[in-house]
């Protein structure tokens, strides 16, 4: 796993490392360093190359002096832009503007005038503005940079976070950099990797400056594949169905059937050995048609074709005999159904993947997901995380990660916050940030074959956190694969048939 550091995280550490004794100026110099290189390898050389650093006051503008100083040593003509005064500038900041006497660098007060002139010239530009503990609105002259930066041709490399974008959350409010690559240093940090921070950033480039490793510390990380071979499960020479995974679907209604076959075609793609599908009587005629690997168990209905709640006890009878369920697509917001869904979670043996209709019969009622006795994955798009728990979806997308938090806390179970990008949340904290997603998962039934994965894993034994963020993982790369292929006309079927290739692809890396 990749670590992703707070800024409040990047501070300590920072601080930490200093009292380790590596001086601060030591740590300033490796990060310009990082940055000029980066600029230099950006447009294919130095020779005849010209670039503009953009600077504030803070550290962020001192590893921009580096930058500049090192640009310089290295053959291009640089231009600093401040945009504050010089006098303003900290320890070791305020050496580094000294320093740019040992090379011929011009040095300039912003204006926007002056500034539109330098990049009018430039190459390459410098974002060394704010830093990451940067929040809230750009205004004035802060605003006016950035929008300097955004509207010059030359390309824009941010210096650790693209000045503008919120460090905690990745939200941007007002004018933020758009830079063709971030370089950051010692771990990538939470703006840069959720969106719309991410996409600002541009490409990502963690570099080493020299923090000691024990001092990287986080409960934040970017899910990799070797996260996930890690705990892909293989079937042993002398496996049967059931020692692969005996997975229980609890979904469907009349006129609502195809989410059933989606989990449980996802689910046996992802190498569950048996999948029983457990809905009404009358649509599994429906369902059967579609699916020739799954068992079935009819279950009394409801007058509007839903599930009943006598349906629980032959329910709970089958569970004693899987692994893992499946609960909530197309099961409808029927009152019935949903006091079924919510015994059903409360008496549950094996753990469970809740999504959908089986998420809706706690809307309001949260709280009472932490009364179960089984291990627990929510799988809430925002619409279904707003119902859920009352968060405003301006709010959830503002703050994906501490919303999901919260859930996990309060509920006791995996959140999992679909969209791009996903956050997948445990009790005590810890995080798990998917970057696989694609646009063309932006279809009807992709978050059932979500289910459907998360279930099959569960199924097959992997722990809950690794199950979602294993299973989150492997959806976007069949997304990519099925994109790449079909475009945009990609449905949810076609990534429960790039499923397998996904897992080869994973295995391949």
């Amino acid at each position: 796993m990749k670590p992703v550091l707070t800024p409040e995280r990047a501070t300590r550490l920072d601080r930490e490392t200093q009292a380790r004794g590596v001086p601060p100026e030591l740590l300033m110099e490796r990060a310009g360093r990082a940055v000029a290189r980066t600029a230099i390898d950006l447009v294919g050389g130095a020779y005849g190359r010209r670039a503009v650093v953009v600077c504030g006051k803070g550290n962020n503008g001192g590893d921009g002096l580096v930058a500049a100083r090192r640009l310089a040593g290295s053959g291009l003509r640089v231009t600093v832009v401040m945009i504050e005064a010089p006098d303003d500038l900290r320890e070791p900041a305020a050496t580094n503007f000294r320093r740019l006497d040992e090379h011929a660098i011009r040095v300039r007060s912003f204006s926007d005038a002056v500034l539109r002139r330098e990049l009018a010239r430039a190459d390459v530009a410098v974002d060394a503005i704010f830093g990451t503990g940067f929040r809230g609105m750009p205004e004035d002259e802060w605003a006016t940079a950035i929008a300097c930066l955004n509207e010059c041709e030359a390309p824009v490399v941010a210096v650790d976070i693209p000045s503008g974008v919120n460090g905690t959350t990745g939200a941007v409010e007002g004018e933020a950099v758009w830079a063709e690559l971030t370089v950051t240093f010692g771990a990538a940090k939470v703006g840069d990797v959720l969106l719309p921070g991410a996409e600002r950033a541009g490409m990502v480039r963690v570099v080493d400056i020299g923090f000691p490793i024990d001092l990287l510390q986080t409960d934040i990380w970017l899910t990799e594949p070797a996260d996930v071979a890690e705990f892909l499960p293989f079937r042993a020479v002398d496996s049967h169905k059931r020692s692969s995974g005996v997975l229980v679907v609890v979904a469907g209604s009349r006129g609502m059937t195809g989410a059933v076959r989606l989990i449980a075609e996802a689910a046996g793609r992802i190498g569950t050995g048996l999948i029983t599908v457990a809905a009404p009587t009358g649509v599994l005629p429906q369902v059967q048609s579609g699916l020739t690997e799954a068992t079935f168990l009819p279950l009394p209905e409801t007058d509007q074709g839903t599930i009943s709640s006598k349906a629980l006890d032959p329910v709970l009878e089958r569970l004693g005999s899987a692994h893992a369920v499946a609960i909530g697509p197309g099961l409808t917001v029927v009152d019935e159904t949903a006091r079924f869904v919510r015994e059903l979670v409360r008496r549950s043996p094996v753990p469970m993947v809740l999504d959908a209709d089986g998420l809706h019969a706690f809307a309001g009622r949260a709280s009472e997901l932490s009364e179960r006795q089984s291990d627990a994955v929510l799988t809430p798009h925002v619409g279904e995380f707003g119902r859920l728990t009352g968060v405003k979806a301006s709010d959830l997308e503002a703050d994906r990660l501490s919303h999901t938090r919260s859930l996990a806390s309060s509920s006791g179970t995996i959140a999992l916050l679909k969209g791009s990008r996903t956050v997948i949340a445990a009790p005590d904290g810890s995080v798990r940030i998917n970057v696989t997603g694609t646009p063309v998962l932006a279809t009807a039934g992709s978050g059932d074959v979500l289910t459907g994965m998360i279930g099959g894993l569960l199924a097959r034994g992997v722990p809950p956190m690794e199950a979602a963020a294993s299973g989150a993982y492997l959806h976007g790369v069949a997304g990519l694969i099925a994109g790449a292929e079909l475009g945009e006309g990609t449905v949810a079927g076609d990534l429960v048939a790039h499923i397998p290739r996904a897992v080869s692809r994973l295995l391949e890396t």
